[in-house]
């Protein structure tokens, strides 16, 4: 399915950014007292022992994305996921009313949220489309039989 490709690249990709800041790169602000604004809205370490598990986990969730239509395990971790950016997008609808006056609150209206309630679509919908194969192929549809 072309949307676990798309969802599983963006992780990757996600992944490769947390790798680069671990470098001590600050890209694309000018110092990580910037960059931990514009990306987090607070001041946080983008230290290596704080990025490099966000990488691992990110690398983590793109494998349960493409491996989420052969295993429960997978989809269980891709319903954490979906969970997870449900509660991002919805934080950054609120976010949206706060200060506008900063790099995070644009970056947050044009980029975060949006990219959280697409990745949350597509989640969702891998999710969907698991468990309606799975709940149907045991009927029959003649009068509703299971299968043996």
């Amino acid at each position: 399915m072309r949307s676990r490709r798309i969802a599983a690249g963006a992780h990757i990709l996600l992944a490769a950014v947390h790798i680069y800041w671990a470098t001590g790169a600050t890209w694309p602000a000018a110092d990580e007292r910037s960059l931990s604004r514009a990306v987090l809205g607070a001041e946080v370490s983008f230290a290596p022992q704080v990025v490099l598990p966000l990488a691992a986990l990110h690398l983590l969730l793109a494998f349960a994305v493409l491996r989420s239509d052969r295993s429960a395990v997978a989809r269980l971790v891709v319903a954490g996921l979906a969970a997870g950016l449900a509660a991002r997008a919805t934080l950054g609808l609120f976010w949206a009313f706060a200060d506008t006056g900063t790099a995070f609150y644009w970056l947050n209206l044009f980029l975060y949220t949006p990219a959280c309630m697409a990745l949350l679509a597509i989640d969702v919908s891998l999710l969907q489309a698991k468990w309606f194969k799975r709940g149907t192929s045991r009927i029959s549809p003649i009068k509703g039989s299971r299968r043996r």
